[in-house]
Formats: C-alpha cells, structure tokens, sequence
C-alpha cells in the first residue's frame, strides 16, 4: 500500500497533468539495474511479467517489452562468484525475453585511486554505467534522454538502513529522509516492499537467486547495520520499518519545501557568481533563519566545489564567521569562504588567476589577483578650474590607466568617504561609455572591440557603486558617461590601475 505521502504527491500530479503524460516518455528506454540478489531479481520478474509504477504519468502500468533493458555491472571484485552472478543475470534475461548489457569495471582499482572506498566507488560506477546505457537508448530509440527511466531495487528495508547509516555518519534532512523515490530519471518503484516479501514472491514462482558474501561482512557499514542494529530495533517495534518508511517519506517532503525556499533564497542573495566564485549578501544571509540559512550557504559551496563532501561543520563554520561579520574558513577541496565587508565570498584557489569580487575603500587600494592595484582617492577641484578639462587632460597624461569621475555621481561623499565593489565582467551588463553621450553598449561589446587577449578579458576590473549598482569604470578601457566630471563638480573620485611594481 502506497503511503500518503505517495498518494498525494501521484493526485497533485495528475491533476498537473491536464493534457495526459508525454507520449515520448510511453516509448522511452527502462533501465533495469540488475545484480542477481534477490530485489534485484524480483525487480526484473515483477517489469517483466507485473505491473509497476515508475512514475511516467501512468501510474501503476504494464511496462511495454521493448522498452525494457537489463544492465548488470561486474565489479571485479569476487572471483568466480562475480563471474557466476554475471551469467545468472545474462540467462534470467534471456528467459523473459530482454535484452542484457553486462559492463565490467575494475572498482578496487577506482577506489584506491581515488579515497580507497570500494562501496563508494561501486555506488558511483553502477549509476555512471546505467546513465550512459540510457543514452545510448534513448538516441537508439528517438526519445529524450529526460524521458527514460533507470529503476534500482532498492525496498523498504534499504531505506530504513540508510537511515540508520546515515543517523551513524551525521546527517540533516537530507540524509535523513533516505532513498529518495525519484532522483531525476532514477526511480525505485519497490521502496514500498520489503525484502521478505520479494523473497516469497519469488519463492512463489519457483526461481532463485544470487546471494553476495560480503553482505555478511559487518566490516561495511551497511552489513553492520543490517546484521546489528535492524534486528534490536525489530525486537523493540516489529514494525519499524514502516514506521521509518513514513518518517522518511515525511522527511523528504519537507527537505523538497525548505530546498525550494533556500533556492529563492540563494537567488535573491547571489552578488556576484562565475566560475570557481560565489558571492553572496552577508547581512541579509545572516538574517535569514537559520535553516534555510544552513541550506544556502551549502547550495553555495556545492555550486562552487561540487564533488565536496560537506560535512555540518563546514556549514556551522561558515555561519559562524557569517554571524561575526568577518573571518575566513577552509573548505573541502583547497577552496575558501570569506565573510568581509558584508559579503561572503566562496572562491577556488586555482592555478588560474582568482576571480575579482572585492570591496575598494575611498580611499583605499586594493590589490588585485593579478597582481596590479587599484587606488582610489578623493581630489578637490581647485577654484577658477575647468572639472571637464581637468579630467580630459588626466585621463590622456595616464593613457586610460587612471580617470577622474564626479565622486557624488559615483555614490562617494567627499566628506566621510566611502567604498566601492569591484569584481570581473558579468553576463549581460550594459553601462554608458563615456563619450557616447548617453547611449547604452553591452560590456562584452566593449570587451570584444578592446582587442584583449580572451582569456584576459574575464580578468579586466569592473568597478561599481555597490554590488549591484551601476558601472563606474572598467578598469584601464572605459568610464561611464553618468559618473563624468561636470562643470559643477568641486570633487573628484580618482581612481588609477597599476601593476604592482613598475618599471624603474
């Protein structure tokens, strides 16, 4: 029996649904993950020969033959077991008529490539192998990639031990709320079951399967949980898997909102973002309740370095100097958090120049990752002068490497002074080229006709009023017409590029 959760989410969507489901998604590949175990086996016989729900917009259906294919991944890992598991699977197929992918992979090898986790790395192989099967049927077939489906045999009892591993490891919601029923094109249509009751069924209809010796092995944190922790907690409430089942289901749901919510979020705090840089409002950040707080700092982090394996510490730790108004944090990966001036900067640390996002006192310098620097500093007008001219003739005496702007237009009081932020050239910004006498021109225009080397280009700076406001001056090219010297102006904001050592 589905749950509620389950039944609710399939009426909202068929309501949603009011033109029926896709006929390209009728047609598409089903990719059965298949390893001979029992719930795989049963997984394989019940589309075969049942109907299952894999969430196409049809509901609980007959699955059409020639959508069905079969792929069995050998790890390499068992010798002649291994070897044994990979017929089984090959004849168990041809018995009901589809068709049979066997891959090999060297996981040992993988793993101690990489963080020496054999269980890891054969997760990661086995989904990476059926999503490129599942291309290449769907080019086969005509179909969108979108509209397969990869089903695993993952059942009630799979979700109630991750649970527990996960609760063993530290987890959020996340983590918590277990197997998801749908990750994207992976569905797992028998998370309601459990594996006694696909073990009957397949008693039932006399056929057998494929036990794996290292299920027993409670060196893997799975098999401990499975063999130790799941038959105390069967003893004190025989009915804890469903019990977790609904936890689970109630969990995921409400990880779904507050995702949602953080992602609304993260939008409207993004400052600044290119490759390898996320720059967010610090102050509006920490304003922000502190679970949703939580999930945008970590949509940040994952956005800049998503292989990470992030921990809650690396979260709390990031709050933290979020809170304090300033510090720096390592995360995983060689990158860095940087909570200044009230942003927070999450940065790779790259053999290629680091992407500018930095505030610039007035007056003040900041030095750039390229190693150059940029100054800015207040100038008073001299009385009987001409502001217009002045700013002419300095903008000719240092070849376009340092100009004059009226410091009010640019948002600097001449009295306390101010800052200004400065980062690289951002997707669809437009400004005002001095000159143009008001006339708008794309950025990556002005890029284009700058003759810069292209990898250059990503590293001209671009300084603004705020975060957000308009251009001032991009750097050593051009300044906006809107932040000119004026006849009137009495100050001026001067701002000049330099390389950090010039020549003598």
């Amino acid at each position: 029996m589905p749950s509620v959760s389950r039944r609710y989410a399939s009426s909202r969507a068929r309501f949603s649904r009011p033109g029926g489901p896709a006929g390209e998604e009728q047609a598409a590949p089903v990719v059965l993950m298949v390893s001979g175990g029992a719930d795989s086996t049963a997984l394989l016989v019940l589309a075969a020969t049942s109907s299952l729900d894999i969430d196409d917009g049809r509901g609980v259906a007959r699955i059409a033959r020639e959508r069905l294919h079969v792929l069995h991944v050998n790890h390499g890992l068992r010798g002649l077991d291994a070897e044994e598991d990979e017929e089984f699977v090959r004849d168990l197929s041809a018995r009901y008529g589809i068709p049979c992918t066997i891959r090999r992979v060297d996981v040992a090898g993988m793993a101690a490539s990489s963080d020496g986790n054999v269980e890891n790395a054969g997760r990661e192989v086995r989904y990476a192998e059926a999503a490129r099967l599942a291309n290449e049927l769907s080019a086969e077939f005509g179909t969108p990639r979108a509209a397969a489906r990869i089903l695993t045999a993952h059942t009630a009892d799979d979700r109630a031990e991750t649970f527990f591993m996960n609760a063993i490891r530290g987890s959020g919601a996340a983590g918590l709320s277990s197997i998801p029923r749908r990750r994207n094109r992976i569905v797992r249509p028998l998370l309601d079951r459990t594996h006694e009751e696909l073990c009957d069924l397949l008693r039932m209809r006399g056929i057998v399967w494929r036990e794996d010796a290292t299920n027993a092995d409670t060196r893997y944190l799975r098999a401990y949980v499975r063999h130790e922790v799941m038959p105390v907690a069967l003893r004190r409430n025989p009915r804890v898997v469903s019990s977790l089942a609904t936890t689970c289901d109630i969990l995921s749901d409400e990880d779904a909102y507050l995702t949602s919510v953080a992602a609304r979020a993260l939008r409207e705090l993004t400052r600044s973002r290119a490759d390898g840089l996320f720059v967010l409002d610090a102050g509006r950040l920490a304003a922000l309740e502190v679970a949703v707080a939580r999930r945008v700092v970590r949509m940040a982090l994952l956005a800049v370095f998503p292989e990470a394996r992030l921990e809650a510490r690396h979260v709390a730790s990031v709050l933290r100097a979020v809170a304090e108004g300033e510090g720096a944090v390592n995360v995983p990966l060689g990158g860095e958090a940087r909570v200044e001036h009230g942003v927070l900067s999450v940065r790779a640390r790259t053999s290629r120049p680091e992407p500018i996002a930095r505030w610039l006192e007035v007056p003040g310098s900041l030095e750039l990752p390229d190693g150059r620097t940029l100054t800015a500093r207040l100038v008073e007008v001299p009385q009987g002068t001409d502001p217009v001219a002045r700013a002419r003739a300095h903008g000719l005496e240092w070849a376009g490497e340092s100009v004059l702007l009226d410091a009010r237009a640019a948002g600097v009081d001449p009295a306390r002074g101010g800052r200004l932020w400065v980062d690289g050239p951002r997707a669809g910004e437009v400004l005002c080229p001095l000159g143009m006498h008001g006339q708008s021109k794309k950025l990556s225009d002005l890029l284009n006709e700058s003759r810069l080397p292209r990898p250059e280009r990503a590293c001209v700076p671009v300084v603004h009023a705020s975060p957000t406001g308009p251009i001032l001056w991009v750097a050593a090219l051009r300044a906006d017409e809107r932040a000119r010297c004026l006849p009137s102006t009495r100050w001026a904001l001067e701002l000049s590029l330099a390389a950090a050592f010039p020549p003598a």
